[in-house]
């Protein structure tokens, strides 16, 4: 028997590969579109297109000051090392106190002196951004603490309620039974 004259017949799965590859492969192609809506918003979310968050404060103001605070994901606190529940906030300083503030600080909870004053936004003006850790003992009804330092040594606070800056933050802790 001549070996170039023998055919084998092609196995169930190289007939099924030949029938469908092609619509195999434009499938392929076509789930990572499916995810493209959500990666062009959170492209756009970091890159500030969209504001400066999913959920805007709105403008706070601070003794002279004012800066426009914003949730930057409206969702409960994500636990990230031994900090523990962190929650990420966004701030834009206003046009005419750019030059004038030093620092700004967010804290849960009142501060008791500026070593106390809570995290500090970093980055430029425009656009800073602060992650805030929660406290296991938070209240629902706590207040949002903002501290804006001035470069001539001037200090001054204002708070929010926390249900108003993120209500998703509120409903965390009410979910988690929040303890004195």
């Amino acid at each position: 028997m001549n070996p170039s004259t023998t055919t084998t017949s092609p196995s169930r799965l190289g007939q099924f590969w030949h029938k469908w590859r092609f619509h195999l492969n434009v499938l392929l192609l076509l789930i990572p579109l499916g995810f493209m809506p959500k990666y062009f918003s959170e492209a756009a979310l970091f890159r500030g297109d969209g504001g400066l968050g999913e959920r805007e404060v709105g403008e706070v103001q601070v003794g002279p000051w004012s800066l426009r605070l914003a949730e930057f994901r409206n969702e409960a606190p994500r636990t990230q090392g031994p900090a523990g529940p962190m929650k990420h906030f966004n701030a834009a300083l206003c046009q005419r106190c750019i030059s004038q503030v030093k620092a700004t600080y967010l804290r849960i909870g009142k501060p008791r002196s500026l070593r106390a004053a809570g995290v500090i936004f970093f980055g430029s003006p425009y656009r800073m951004g602060a992650l805030l850790p929660v406290p296991k003992k938070t209240q629902p009804d706590a207040e949002l603490w903002i501290t804006l330092e001035g470069w001539d040594g001037s200090m001054h606070q204002a708070s929010i309620p926390l249900s108003q800056a993120s209500p998703a933050t509120v409903a965390w802790l009410k979910s988690q039974g929040a303890r004195p």
